[in-house]
């Protein structure tokens, strides 16, 4: 694999970044101070905060998009008018041109589910088999059947990956700018709840990291669109997409932006224990670095993220190393120039804030410790601002770099396990097996795997091709009898699991065990194909 410092064109060669002599110095020693230096020091904490700014400096940012977790969401799963039954991939394409799988009848668009892979294996199967009985919408299989022979360790199929995405984005008669759109890797993703839950948590994240970047980072003045001479106050910063979260940040270089800029997870600080954030390998570290095999946003603001991605890749060369390494560095630009655009914008009373903060190892800025961070060169008139984030928690997305520990497959009807989790985990401080209430209101795990068993019309819901196997699946199970892959220490049943490697296998009667073993027969069932 290429060496990391290879790639490092955009920063200015063996710069480091300059932090103001406030903001580094460590640690006083433990000294007799009198008392009222410590009410002092209090005081200027309070006055700092009264006396922050908010920003006014204008960015160009991706529009907001305004959703509220109370209020139903706007993204249904889309209706799919059946035929006969076909076959799992449809013939390959000769036109790599063409963005658009042909016969694609979906009368609602709003959802999309895009699937990278050139060609098919089981793991991609097992894949698109969660994704069917759970009812996602019909997934489009991008490069499927497409040869890559580019330079690096993978024939430059992962920077292939983001080329054709951008290129079935960019299909507006089939994607709408609001339509909302998930990306997962192909061979290493299990899907194990519906996707009306899925998009629950997605408004929901999406207006907690809203809330969070206008308290850190204030509100400016804007035009307001569609009045002249009018202006409104705005969040400086906005979120609408969302990558998964991993534990390390790989492959790039740990004083790149990428690395050392991001924010820290909202995991609380102590959920491993004495040893959170602090574990050299990395098991008890919370997540806070980019993850490429899952992405989930608006289609106009994935185009934008996507067109930048195409260009490092094919104009700066850096996609060699992997997609992975293009979308970390894109988000760790985009973090840098948020916390130098917070910092040039305080006030006397912020910098004295963030300065005792700092000294008393209280502040949540990345580059206000003392760690070495390379700085970045920013292009004028160039975008850095994409309203990216992670999920930091795993609500929608589990990641399984040093994760896999953090995870337990039980039913939430099972009391008996309850003694042997605890023994095994014990830095838990909540209560990981009470059952979340989003899937308390949901359909069944099986509730749509039995085709025209729900409704008279042929229209209502995602209903699979007749399989002898796949009907007599138990669909009058209850989420309670299954043993679902929990995470303990973000208290949530996992939406998919992401593993880099093979996905640990599901125990019996887990909803997608069944699944897998319906799909032996060498049918999964249909998905478009994009060439």
């Amino acid at each position: 694999m290429a060496q990391h410092g290879s790639f490092d064109a955009i920063y200015e060669p063996n710069q480091t970044h300059t932090i103001p002599a406030f903001l580094r110095m460590s640690r006083p020693r433990r000294t007799r101070t009198p008392i009222y230096f410590t009410l002092g020091s209090l005081l200027l904490l309070l006055v700092g905060w009264k006396s922050t700014p908010q920003l006014t400096t204008k960015s160009t940012i991706a529009a907001k998009l305004h959703l509220s977790s109370t209020e139903p969401s706007p993204y249904a799963p889309p209706s799919l008018h059946h035929e006969a039954e076909s076959p799992l991939l449809a013939p390959e394409t000769k036109d790599d041109n063409r963005t658009a799988p042909p016969g694609l009848h979906k009368t609602n668009p709003s959802f999309h589910l895009l699937i990278p892979a050139s060609q098919t294996n089981p793991q991609l199967c097992k894949t698109l088999l969660s994704s069917f009985v759970l009812a996602y919408p019909p997934p489009t299989l991008i490069n499927y059947g497409k040869e890559f022979d580019g330079d690096g360790w993978d024939k430059g199929t992962h920077a292939g990956k983001i080329r054709g995405v951008y290129n079935y984005l960019n299909h507006k008669d089939k994607i709408a700018d609001d339509d909302l759109v998930l990306i997962v890797d192909g061979y290493d993703v299990w899907f194990q709840l519906p996707p009306v839950i899925m998009i629950k948590r997605y408004n929901a994240l999406i207006n907690e990291a809203n809330d969070r970047l206008r308290r850190r980072y204030g509100t400016e003045v804007r035009q307001k669109q569609g009045v002249e001479k009018a202006t409104e106050m705005v969040p400086s910063f906005s979120q609408t997409i969302v990558f998964g979260a991993d534990k390390i940040c790989w492959p790039n270089s740990p004083t790149d932006p990428a690395c050392a800029a991001v924010p820290y997870s909202t995991l609380p600080k102590d959920v491993y224990g004495p040893s959170t954030d602090s574990d050299p390998k990395s098991f008890n570290n919370r997540p806070r670095y980019l993850n490429s095999g899952t992405i989930m946003g608006p289609a106009k603001n994935l185009r934008a993220v996507y067109e930048v991605a195409v260009r490092k890749v094919e104009e700066e060369k850096r996609g060699t190393i992997g997609d992975q390494f293009v979308f970390a560095e894109i988000l760790g630009e985009q973090e840098y120039q948020r916390e130098m655009q917070r910092q040039s914008s305080r006030g006397t009373g912020g910098r004295w804030y963030e300065w005792i903060s700092n000294a008393l190892g209280g502040d949540d800025s990345p580059l206000s410790g003392n760690q070495t961070v390379k700085n970045m060169t920013a292009v004028p008139g160039r975008r850095y601002e994409f309203g990216i984030g992670l999920d930091y928690e795993s609500k929608m997305f589990q990641t399984m770099t040093h994760s896999e520990g953090d995870l337990e497959f039980f039913a939430h009807n099972d009391s008996a396990i309850v003694p042997e989790v605890l023994e095994k985990h014990p830095n838990l401080k909540g209560n990981p097996f009470a059952m979340p209430f989003d899937i308390q209101m949901a359909h069944g795990p099986l509730w749509f795997s039995s085709p025209g068993n729900h409704s008279l019309d042929p229209k209502d819901g995602i209903l699979l091709p007749h399989s002898d196997k796949l009907d007599d699946l138990p669909d009058h199970l209850d989420w309670y009898d299954v043993p679902l892959a929990t995470n303990l220490y973000a208290e949530l049943v996992a939406l998919d699991v992401v593993s880099p490697l093979q996905p640990r296998a599901p125990p019996p009667l887990h909803p997608f065990h069944a699944v897998e073993e319906g799909g032996a027969g060498g049918r999964c069932g249909r998905a478009d194909v994009v060439g």
